[in-house]
């Protein structure tokens, strides 16, 4: 009998994956589950983009093998990007890479710096990649608290008491998932200088700066970062294109090189007219933005409605495609209310058990629903009240 590799033990189906095989069942007995937990953009990208694509797809050379490390025209983009709305000044020909999505890059950065045993610190709560991904290639994770009280930062002082001489690296997440936190840039610079203190690969993973956050911000603009920082970013989030699988790091060039000696054996490019649409998003101007916001400030309304109606705790200052609540006393945890939801009104909201044992007692519902939707699940709710 063949037995699988013994990394496949040390994870489990991702819980998104499972959670939508139970609510196909329910739809498939006649439940109109309505879903509120996934931060899938529902708003399509702007029509220059995909006028770029389709000119593109037309050409007869675009249908070929691709360059590992991106077309020119793509990491020009993503620099005159960071240069605008971060101030970042970036090396297109080295210090960027594009990936095929930022969750690629997850994989990428850990293959090329980890070695089996070498420690990771992990947020907690977190996205739940960053602890699959450090166990699929044989590190240990390491969590470190994000809690409400400490406004969901690091305690630096906290995580330097204990035996560091075994990390090699830490995942941070600013604009944070799933709590809303904005990154602080007092902390952020902290952070920094704790990475070149210790000798510790910062990652910093950067795809919500644009949703809802009047200003977006990268951990590589603070001084010296690049010596000892990556940071991945896409365009999922900020540019409605989560299908199509454009993400980027950035870092200096030797990082650059190692993630690159990795992808490189791992893909054989992507296909260019993406490439060129991609390049085009990023020349969107500031309208852009807005327009997307006002729609998830319509929606963001609607979920705070409705976690007042749950009687949740939450933070009107979060930014992203999230809101983050805690659940009343009077109720056991984020999942006893998920499940509550679920099965009694038709409607599913993320428990925050899931993001790790600082979210047990919280749940995130996702601003990618239009706003009659959120109606509709509000009236639900109503009802098992």
């Amino acid at each position: 009998m063949i037995e699988p590799a013994q990394r496949i033990s040390q994870v489990e189906e991702y819980y998104f994956s499972v959670k939508l095989k139970e609510i196909d069942r329910l739809r498939s007995e006649g439940k109109n589950i309505i879903n509120l937990g996934i931060g899938n953009p529902d708003q399509p990208p702007a029509p220059s983009i995909l006028k770029k694509l389709n000119e593109a797809s037309l050409n007869p050379k675009s249908h070929g093998y691709q360059s590992y490390i991106g077309i020119p025209e793509l990491r020009n983009a993503f620099a005159g990007w960071y240069q605008k709305y971060y101030q970042v000044t970036l090396n297109p020909v080295n210090e960027i890479l594009p990936l095929i999505g930022s969750k690629e890059g997850i994989m990428h950065i850990s293959m090329a710096f980890l070695n089996p045993g070498d420690e990771v610190l992990l947020p907690n709560p977190g996205y739940p990649t960053y602890a699959a991904v450090t166990k699929l290639v044989g590190a240990v994770p390491r969590y470190y608290d994000l809690t409400e009280q400490n406004n969901w930062q690091p305690n630096l002082e906290s995580i330097e008491k204990q035996d560091l001489s075994r990390v090699k690296l830490m995942w941070l997440n600013y604009p944070n998932m799933p709590t809303g936190a904005q990154a602080n840039p007092d902390v952020m610079k902290k952070i920094v200088d704790f990475g070149k203190r210790n000798n510790i690969l910062i990652c910093n993973d950067n795809p919500y700066s644009f949703i809802l956050n009047p200003k977006p911000t990268s951990l590589l603009s603070i001084d010296g970062a690049k010596d000892i920082v990556v940071e991945i970013n896409s365009l999922s989030k900020s540019h409605n294109m989560a299908g199509w699988r454009m993400g980027m790091a950035a870092s200096n060039s030797n990082f650059i090189n190692y993630i690159l000696r990795v992808k490189s054996n791992m893909d054989s490019g992507m296909f260019r007219p993406l490439q060129e649409a991609a390049a085009e998003a990023l020349k969107l101007d500031d309208d852009w933005y807005r327009e997307v916001n006002k729609t998830y400030l319509e929606r963001r309304s609607l979920v705070w409605e409705l976690m007042d109606i749950l009687n949740c705790s939450f933070d009107k200052n979060q930014v992203g495609m999230f809101i983050w609540g805690k659940v009343p006393a009077n109720v056991p945890n984020g999942q006893t209310l998920s499940d509550k939801i679920l099965y009694n009104a038709d409607v599913f909201i993320t428990p925050g058990f899931i993001f790790g044992s600082n979210g047990e007692q919280y749940i995130r519902i996702s601003l990618c629903t239009p706003a009659d939707v959120l109606k509709e699940a509000i009236q639900r709710i109503k009802k098992i009240q």
